[in-house]
């Protein structure tokens, strides 16, 4: 099961108050285009520059630099969004009325942009998204996201 079906099932199903959710139908479509968005562009690019950078046993210089360059476009997209360069209010989330709240659409896609150095990517890519770095670390602030990503749940642990 993909990962977006799973959190629509969850917001659904156990989100009865849209704590993550939205009742305003306008801000709803909102979330649920970011969430694609990022599922059907971002998701697919950094998924294979993490793969050709990580784990292919050829380094493929022509796979690496083209799905680099989409992750980074990506990136792009999400900066412009969340530093508010078309409506002139920066944001502190993808979706929402205003500066955006906390949601799906940024549950779905910050677990992949925050490992933008696992991929590869340096601190001089990132240069040109200053809101997406301050994206990620508002949300790695939030307590919950805390305790979900914290030790008890390391790579390192679980395999011992």
């Amino acid at each position: 099961m993909e990962t977006s079906a799973e959190l629509l099932y969850l917001l659904k199903f156990a989100d009865k108050k849209d704590i993550f959710g939205f009742t305003d139908e306008l801000e709803r479509s909102e979330a649920l285009q970011w969430l694609f968005f990022w599922h059907g562009s971002g998701a697919p690019y950094q998924g294979q520059v993490n793969h050709f950078n990580k784990f292919a046993k050829e380094k493929i210089p022509y796979a690496i630099e083209r799905f680099k360059n989409e992750t980074l476009r990506v990136y792009g997209v999400l900066e412009i969004r969340l530093s508010g360069k078309y409506t002139g209010e920066p944001r502190d989330y993808l979706a929402g009325a205003g500066k955006g709240k906390y949601s799906v659409a940024d549950i779905g896609t910050w677990p992949w942009v925050k490992g933008w150095e696992f991929g590869g990517f340096t601190k001089e890519d990132m240069e040109p998204f200053p809101h997406l770095l301050k994206w990620i670390d508002r949300i790695a602030e939030r307590p919950a996201v805390k305790r979900g990503t914290g030790d008890d749940y390391s790579l390192d642990k679980a395999l011992k």
